[in-house]
């Protein structure tokens, strides 16, 4: 690691997902100045947020701010930019102020954490039809359009098009689609019905494709087994290696063992597959290697980047070991390589990551849910107990915590309603509209920003600093 001459050791971290937050915080009282880098103001607890698009949780549950979160790291602060450019020669990270304004961030040592963006294996004009989600705003969107949905076909009066209203498509059966798929389910056989006079929600068809021969792919065989079967007994239709050919506003065409079929629909969907950030391929071309099938950049043991000790990727975007694209592996690589920065800085040499599996789980439905882990798999109630342990463990802060068990307990175990379906006639009429943007598909190129350079001003000072 290069010598600093003046002042302390600069760690620039791009993405305050579970990696980037865990290395700021690995790094809380070290000799360093950490610059926290995000898209947004806020750090997202991804496995909770098809609960947001089903209106039980509010955003503010599973998104604290990122200022907040880190408030008590007097080394770190936090900057609202977007991420253009990644100067590994003069080692130099270059954002977009939301103004337009360009950033210039010096780094010793650069941590890329950026996360994942949906897969739409080729086909990404399906995001105008098919909504992922990745983000708060995907959920609200994904949120207002199934509730508007249900409002319309209060209001239709030919059967079929108040069955197109009523018919929902997820496509893809990992833990996102089945977690998902089950809420609708809840929602429109379970919420619903004794609010609406016109439109029988529990009329609505809810489908849920899956390329493979199996739900939950990854998991085990007994483990899929039941959530097919429990997810059936909700009143869910699944259809397994059936792919999404094609589709528009108005329906989806399917391609399965029976042929090729239409299904018409008015929401469509989409959690089938993911790819890694954009500035997973950035960095791999600047430091000249190939990025896998997904876009991930490969790493070596102790996560740096192939010729470039002083930078690591770490996360979704990263290729270590055939590690899964889930919260763990960033979490752990996270702490991980906070402590090699730290070892580093003390002339110590670090160890190879290695990885602790803790297993899989997913929820089905109300008092359903698939566990493995160590050794056991678990089924029912008993998984369904496990995994709100886990979950509500994972998330940041006592006050999160308890607001969402309070929330749990009032949506689903006392009440059997959502608080968080509120939508107003323009929202609705904006979620309707044929000609939504694909916001959520990787940015491309970025635009040109001004050419005056504008350096950030000064890094942190330990508190009582000059």
């Amino acid at each position: 690691m290069t010598a600093h001459t003046s002042g302390r050791h600069r760690v620039v971290v791009v993405g305050g997902g579970f990696g980037g937050l865990n290395v700021t915080r690995a790094l809380d009282r070290a000799d360093v100045d950490v610059t926290l880098v995000d898209r947004a103001n806020h750090h997202l607890f991804q496995p909770l947020l098809y609960q947001v698009a089903t209106g039980i949780l509010s955003p503010g549950l599973i998104a604290p701010a990122l200022r907040s979160v880190t408030k008590r790291e007097r080394n770190a602060r936090v900057l609202l930019a977007d991420v253009q450019d990644l100067d590994l020669d003069r080692r130099v990270v270059s954002a977009r102020a939301p103004d337009g304004r360009r950033l210039e961030l010096p780094y010793d040592t650069l941590v890329v954490a950026a996360g994942a963006t949906h897969s739409y294996f080729g086909k990404d004009q399906l995001a105008e039809y098919a909504p992922g989600m990745k983000t708060i705003e995907d959920a609200r969107y994904l949120r207002d359009g199934i509730l508007a949905k249900f409002e319309m076909a209060e209001i239709a009066t030919d059967p079929a098009e108040r069955a197109e209203w009523l018919t929902f498509v997820v496509v893809g059966a990992g833990p996102t689609g089945v977690e998902l798929v089950g809420q609708i389910a809840e929602l429109a056989h379970t919420v619903l019905p004794r609010d609406y006079r016109s439109a029988d929600t529990r009329q609505a068809r809810i489908i849920l494709l899956e390329g493979a021969g199996a739900v939950l792919p990854p998991f085990a065989p007994k483990l899929q087994a039941y959530t097919k079967k429990r997810l059936e007994e909700m009143g869910v239709e699944v259809r397994l290696n059936t792919l999404a050919v094609d589709m528009d506003h108005e329906s989806i065409t399917v391609e399965g063992p029976e042929g090729r079929e239409t299904i018409r629909t008015r929401t469509r969907i989409w959690a089938a597959g993911v790819q890694a950030s954009p500035l997973a391929r950035l960095l791999a071309e600047k430091a000249g290697v190939e990025t896998d099938r997904a876009g991930r950049i490969p790493v070596a043991p102790d996560c740096t980047v192939p010729g470039h000790p002083e930078v690591f990727a770490i996360g979704d975007m990263a290729s270590l070991d055939k590690l899964p694209g889930v919260a763990q592996p960033a979490i752990q690589e996270g702490k991980y390589v906070g402590k090699v920065i730290k070892d580093r800085l003390a002339g110590r040499q670090s160890p190879p990551f290695t990885y602790f599996d803790k297993g899989t789980m997913a929820t089905i439905g109300y008092r359903s849910a698939v566990a493995d882990a160590f050794g056991v798999k678990v089924t029912g109630f008993a998984a369904y107990v496990m995994w709100i342990f886990i979950h509500v463990m994972y998330l940041v802060g006592w006050g999160n915590r308890l607001g969402t068990l309070y929330t749990w307990a009032r949506a689903l175990w006392l009440s059997h309603n959502r608080g968080n379906r509120i939508i107003a006639f323009d929202t609705a009429r904006q979620e309707l509209a044929e000609h939504r943007p694909p916001t959520i598909l990787p940015r491309n190129t970025p635009p040109r920003v001004p050419d005056a350079e504008e350096a950030i001003p000064g890094a942190p000072r330990e508190a009582g600093g000059g």
